[in-house]
C-alpha cells in the first residue's frame, strides 16, 4: 500500500480494517517529510514526538496525520511565529488548543507538525523573513502560491493527505490552485475562530483545510463546522452533512464563467484586462467539462466586480487588520513592534491602517455590504460562477517581495495575480479551487467555482462530480 497516495479518507479506512495502525501512518509521514521537506521547505515546527506519543481520539479519522499552518490556528504549548522572525526567535507559545485544532484531534487526526506562511498571510506566497521559503513541487524555483503554502507544498509532495490552510484573500483557494490541490473557502461563520476570535480581518477570514479530495474537503468541513460559545454569528445549519453532498445529484445547473479582471494600479487607474491564456485555456477545459455534464454553461462577467473602489474598500479593511495584528505581536513580544521587526509591506500596511479613521472603516463596510447585496442577486439568476482562480500560472519566488523604495508592490502585484478570490472574502460566500488542468510546462492550473452565501452543499456535489468525471492526478507525490 503506497500510503503518500492515499487522501485521508482512505487512511482513516485503511486504520479501520487494520490494514494500517495510526503508529504506521505517523511514521511513514515522518519518514517523508524527513525525506522532502529539506527541499520543499514547507514543515517549520515538526511535531514528531508529539505525534509519536499521541494516542489518536476514535474519530472518523482515527490515525491520519495532519499538519497545521502556522497563523490563527493555534496548537497548546507550541511556538507560534506567523512569519514574524521577532516571535521565531522569543518562541512565543499559544496556551491552548483553537477550536479547529481541537475538533481535529477529537475526530482522530494526529498532528505531525506545522507549516510555513508568509509573513501574517498578506501575500499569496510562503516566503517569509522568519523561515527558508516553501517551494512548489512542480517547480522548485516557483511559489507555492500563499498564504497556506507550507500546507499546500507538503499535501502535494504526499507528506500528509491533507493539511490546515485558512483563508483571508484567497489563502486556501491560491496554493490549491498552484500545488494541483482541492481547496475550499466556507461561507463566512462556518467554522468558529474560538477562542481567540468572533471575527478576522472584520470577517474575511475563514478557516478550513487544502485536501486531495473532495470528499476530504467535505467530511472536514462536518468536522469543524458549528457555532461555538461566545461567537458572533454563524453560516446557515445545513440540511444534511457535507459528506453526504458526495456524488449526490446536482439537476442541470446554470453556470456562468469569466476570465477577464480589473487591474487597478497603485495611482487608482485600469481596467478590465485579461488572464494569461493557460488560466483561459483551463476555464474554457472546465466549462466543456461542465457541459459534457449537462449544465448549462455561458460567458457573464459580474458587473460589480469592474467598480475598481473594490481594491480601495477591500484595502481599507485589510490595512486596519494589519495594524491590529502587530498590535497583537506587540502585546505577544511584550514590546512595541518597531519597522526592523518586519517586511517593508508589512510596516506600509499597518501605517496605512493606523491612518484609518472609524467612519472610513465603517464606510468601507457599508459599501462591500452594498456590493455583496448587488452580487447575490447574480446568483439569483446563476447557480455558479467559474473563473480562474489565479490569473497567471505560479509565478517564480521572489515576485511579491516588496522593496524598502516601493513597499507596496507586493500587495499590487498579488491583486493581479488573484483578482478573482478576495471578492469572496468581502461577500463571505463560498468558493473553491479544482485541480483540472496543467500547462504545457506541468504547472497546475486551478479554476475556481462561487456559489451563493451558505452554499458549499452545491459545490460539494458539483466538485465531487466534477472528480468523478476527471479524476484529480497528484504528479507531485513520491512513494
Amino acid at each position: 500500500m503506497q500510503l503518500s497516495a492515499l487522501d485521508a479518507t482512505a487512511q482513516a479506512e485503511a486504520v479501520r480494517t487494520g490494514q494500517v495502525s495510526p503508529r504506521e501512518l505517523v511514521e511513514s509521514a515522518i519518514i517523508r517529510i524527513e525525506r522532502d521537506n529539506p527541499d520543499l521547505g514547507a514543515v517549520i515546527i515538526p511535531l514528531f514526538e508529539e505525534a509519536r506519543a499521541t494516542v489518536p481520539a476514535d474519530g472518523p479519522f482515527r490515525g491520519v496525520p495532519i499538519l497545521i499552518k502556522d497563523i490563527l490556528a493555534t496548537v497548546a504549548g507550541v511556538p507560534q511565529a506567523m512569519g514574524i522572525t521577532p516571535l521565531r526567535k522569543l518562541g512565543w507559545r499559544a496556551p491552548v488548543d483553537s477550536h479547529l485544532v481541537a475538533a481535529l484531534r477529537r475526530a482522530g487526526f494526529i498532528i505531525v507538525g506545522k507549516t510555513n506562511t508568509s509573513e501574517l498571510g498578506i501575500v499569496p506566497t510562503a516566503e517569509p523573513p522568519a523561515w527558508p521559503p516553501s517551494r512548489n513541487p512542480y517547480d522548485r524555483t516557483r511559489t507555492t502560491g500563499g498564504s497556506s503554502g507550507g500546507s499546500a507544498a507538503a499535501v502535494a509532495a504526499g507528506m500528509v493527505a491533507i493539511a490546515h490552510a485558512n483563508d483571508g484573500g484567497g489563502s486556501i483557494r491560491i496554493p490549491a490552485s498552484c500545488c494541483g490541490l482541492f481547496g475550499l473557502k466556507p461561507s463566512r461563520g462556518r467554522v468558529s475562530l474560538a477562542p481567540w476570535y468572533g471575527e478576522n480581518h472584520g470577517g474575511l477570514v475563514q478557516e478550513h483545510v487544502v485536501a486531495r479530495s473532495v470528499r476530504d474537503s467535505a467530511a472536514v468541513l462536518d468536522v469543524l463546522a458549528g457555532m461555538q460559545l461566545g461567537d458572533p454569528y454563524t453560516a446557515p445549519t445545513p440540511l444534511r452533512p457535507f459528506a453526504d453532498e458526495v456524488g449526490a445529484p446536482t439537476g442541470q445547473l446554470r453556470i456562468a464563467y469569466a476570465t477577464r479582471h480589473p487591474h487597478v494600479d497603485a495611482e487608482g487607474g485600469g481596467g478590465m484586462i485579461e488572464s494569461h491564456p493557460d488560466c483561459r485555456a483551463a476555464v474554457a477545459h472546465a466549462a466543456r467539462l461542465l457541459e459534457s455534464l449537462g449544465h448549462i454553461v455561458e460567458p457573464v462577467e459580474i458587473p460589480t466586480l469592474a467598480d475598481p473602489e473594490w481594491v480601495s474598500r477591500f484595502l481599507t479593511i485589510w490595512v486596519t487588520g494589519t495594524a491590529a495584528d502587530l498590535d497583537e505581536v506587540a502585546g505577544m513580544l511584550g514590546r512595541t513592534v518597531t519597522e526592523a521587526d518586519v517586511e517593508p509591506l508589512t510596516w506600509e500596511l499597518a501605517e496605512l491602517g493606523r491612518l484609518i479613521g472609524s467612519h472610513a472603516y465603517i464606510g468601507a463596510w457599508r459599501w462591500l455590504h452594498a456590493a455583496t447585496r448587488r452580487i447575490a442577486t447574480f446568483f439569483q439568476t446563476y447557480d455558479l460562477w467559474l473563473t480562474p482562480t489565479v490569473t497567471e500560472p505560479p509565478v517564480p519566488l521572489g515576485t511579491f517581495k516588496s522593496p524598502p523604495d516601493d513597499p507596496l508592490a507586493g500587495i499590487f502585484r498579488a491583486g493581479d495575480f488573484a483578482p478573482f478570490t478576495a471578492v469572496f472574502n468581502a461577500t463571505g460566500q463560498p468558493a473553491c479551487s479544482l485541480p483540472l488542468y496543467r500547462n504545457a510546462g506541468g504547472l497546475p492550473i486551478g479554476v475556481q467555482l462561487a456559489a451563493a452565501y451558505g452554499r458549499e452543499d452545491l459545490l460539494i456535489r458539483v466538485a465531487s462530480q466534477i472528480e468523478a468525471a476527471q479524476p484529480f492526478v497528484h504528479a507531485a507525490t513520491r512513494a
